[in-house]
């Protein structure tokens, strides 16, 4: 290689380094976990997020059941077994972060694994449609999605 083009390419290689990398904006695709407890009333409580960002390669799902979420599904259904629900939704950060703890759907790709957990579905557990958007940190993302449609904190 001619000596130019090894400094050029040099001089590139140094660039690329200095980008800052979070100004870089990333595409990501996100569902809200919601418990519908009566499916024929359509009414829900808001549980978790599930977001994929494909160039970071990042899957990730946060489940909130705590005593604020309990209180909604006991006014929506008293005789609902919480502990069955808590149990099913347990599995769903296990399932994003992939592998055999996650059972065979764990094992599938990122994006297989996303998608199964984001198919609409006439169970209790249930995913709301698919939203999109751009960031810099998917995870920072996942964070401000659960604080805004889950825990309901006007940031």
């Amino acid at each position: 290689m001619p000596a130019h083009n090894a400094t050029k390419d040099a001089h590139k290689d140094a660039h690329a380094d200095n980008v800052n990398d979070a100004d870089a904006r990333y595409a990501y695709e996100y569902a809200i976990v919601r418990v519908v407890p009566r499916v024929e009333r359509g009414e829900y409580v808001n549980v978790g997020v599930v977001l994929l960002c494909r160039q970071r390669r990042y899957l990730g799902g946060r489940i909130a059941f705590g005593a604020r979420q309990q209180a909604g599904l006991r006014a929506l259904a008293p005789d609902l077994d919480l502990a069955e629900v808590e149990q099913h939704l347990e599995s769903i950060p296990l399932i994003c972060r992939g592998g055999a703890a996650g059972g065979p759907i764990g094992l599938l790709s990122q994006a297989e694994r996303f998608h199964w957990l984001v198919a609409p579905a006439s169970t209790i557990i249930q995913p709301s449609p698919v939203h999109t958007g751009l960031c810099s940190d998917p995870a920072a993302s996942l964070d401000h999605l659960m604080n805004m449609l889950v825990h309901d904190d006007a940031q």
